[in-house]
């Protein structure tokens, strides 16, 4: 019986912990996105975002390296 003297304030010690910890991932964003990792998962890797390639931005029109005038073949 002199046991649950110790054991009652150490739970709530540790509730008390916990509680902070889950406040503290609150405030710190951790629970922002809880849809983006099961999309994620479902997503070919295979496709590209045009915004993670350097050159998406750059003029269709706008001629590319290697592509325009210059010294043809065998000059």
């Amino acid at each position: 019986m002199d046991v649950i003297y110790g054991l009652i304030p150490g739970m709530i010690i540790l509730g008390l912990i916990a509680v902070g910890v889950l406040f503290w991932a609150a405030r710190s964003g951790q629970f922002d996105d809880l849809e983006g990792d099961g999309r994620r998962i479902l997503m070919d890797e295979d496709e590209v975002d045009p915004r993670c390639v350097p050159d998406a931005d750059r003029d269709p029109e706008s001629p590319k390296a290697g592509a325009g005038p210059g010294p043809g073949p065998g000059r």
